[in-house]
């Protein structure tokens, strides 16, 4: 068994120890997923049961998903698990199986908590399993989210540009112009709140830290990286306290809603039209339709404001990956169903059809399907996935989740909820996620360093 010390270089790469042995079976330079390698490998072995594997996932959509493949596939055959959300319990169960050694063969894991599941040893190095095909298409900042060190742990199922969804004809009513670039936005604010009426512009989110984390990344920051064989951890560089200061003086000056967003309080904000901006990912076209029927027709959608317009940069808020497991016992069947997912036309049909949805392909060959599929009704048939695909190509490379961003986001939104009563400020709770982030790298056996400018 090798030392702690090669388990500590290993880690810091984001390559999980027990991975190694697993791989060397399953691993090639034509990864199975191909078409030629998925006819050539299984189709010699065809017997009258179909090979049965496990998929766990809190999407909706799912189920449809699964029956659609099973309609049309005889050798391998899907056992869907509906869980919880992993903030609902749903990565604890998928921890607790991996543990115990019965993890499904496929399970939805977020980007953010991706570097963590590989690290437990519980996503599968898929690097050497993924065809050249499958590479090709889909979105390389997507696909890049779920590479670590050039070794890939998941498969990136949709990536969520971040976009302002604003309410059309409140602007109208306020005379606002879209704002272009953050300064703009900071004058719609004042002109929202100078008018009275208990009406703001938007709403800064206690509980969202990964919103928080979008919009730093927007502006240039690098809150992990992996470089010099350790894990790099600058949650309080320049970008990112430029990005809480420019919020903490929206607080400051009343500009802004501040509560969380997961809350019967924003709901009526947004039902009762007192709220006229949401700054979210791509997917909450779709959650809105669902949640305010009755606003059809007042909602669109538009680029979230820039720091430099000549240099146009986002970050993504929200998306799921597909991730081989450790205990999977067919991962070539599994990382062919996982491509039928994330790249067939019939997939996305079968997703889309569970009710309204917005969620943007990490494929690109997708997006045809997913704006015919979508009811443009909503949104005054404006035709939000070509604007999703325009947003899509200005995600920033180089972003890295850390290794425990559930317990970082959860110090963060901490600090968040004592800046809204002035207990604390943006920057302090930013810097307060920072230092509780790294006992937590550190009991992992991590190599560490902290960066702050």
């Amino acid at each position: 068994m090798p030392g702690r010390q090669s388990r500590r270089s290993v880690l810091a790469t984001i390559a999980a120890l027990p991975l190694t042995g697993a791989l060397s079976a399953c691993s090639g330079s034509d990864g199975p997923s191909s078409a030629a390698g998925s006819d050539r490998d299984l189709s010699t072995k065809r017997t009258r049961s179909a090979t049965h594997i496990t998929f766990w996932s809190a999407l909706r959509g799912s189920q449809e998903v699964v029956d659609a493949f099973n309609r049309t596939h005889d050798r391998i055959q899907v056992d869907f698990q509906q869980i919880p959300t992993g903030g609902q319990g749903g990565y604890a169960k998928l921890s607790n199986a991996a543990r115990a050694g019965n993890a499904p063969d496929v399970a939805t894991i977020e980007y953010p908590q991706l570097p963590g599941f590989a690290i437990d040893g519980v996503a599968r190095d898929i690097t050497g399993m993924i065809s050249d095909r499958l590479r090709a298409g889909l979105l390389p900042q997507a696909l890049g989210l779920t590479t670590f060190e050039k070794r890939v742990f998941s498969v990136p199922l949709d990536v969520e540009p971040m976009v302002m969804h604003y309410r059309t004809d409140l602007f109208k009513q306020y005379g606002l112009e879209v704002p272009s670039t953050w300064d703009e936005f900071e004058d719609a604010a004042r002109i929202v709140r100078g008018r009275g009426g208990g009406r703001r512009l938007t709403t800064f989110p206690t509980d969202g830290a990964m919103q928080f984390a979008a919009l730093a990344w927007q502006a240039g920051a690098q809150w992990f990286d992996t470089s010099g064989g350790a894990w790099n951890v600058s949650l309080t560089d320049r970008p990112s306290r430029r990005v809480a200061a420019y919020w903490q003086r929206l607080i400051d000056q009343d500009l802004v809603f501040v509560n969380a967003v997961d809350s019967q309080q924003n709901d009526a904000q947004i039902g009762d039209g007192l709220a006229l901006v949401r700054l979210s990912g791509a997917w909450d076209a779709g959650a809105q339709m669902s949640a305010h029927p009755a606003q059809q027709g007042q909602w669109a959608i538009a680029p979230i404001p820039q720091w430099d317009p000549a240099k146009p940069a986002i970050g993504t808020h929200g998306g799921s990956t597909f991730a081989v497991t450790r205990s999977s016992a067919h991962p070539e069947a599994a990382l062919e169903f996982i491509e039928w997912q994330v790249a067939h036309p019939d997939a996305l049909r079968a997703r889309l059809s569970s009710g309204a949805s917005s969620q943007y392909p990490a494929a690109p060959g997708l997006v045809a399907v997913g704006r015919k599929a979508f009811d443009r009704r909503y949104y005054s048939g404006q035709d939000i996935y070509t604007l999703f695909e325009k947003e899509a190509h200005k995600i920033r490379d180089g972003w890295v989740w850390g290794p425990r961003m559930t317990a970082t986001g959860r110090v963060m939104q901490d600090g968040f909820a004592r800046a809204s009563d002035g207990q604390d400020s943006l920057v302090e709770a930013v810097g307060a996620a920072q230092r509780g982030t790294m006992p937590d790298l550190k009991a992992l056996g991590l190599a560490t360093t902290e960066r702050s400018n």
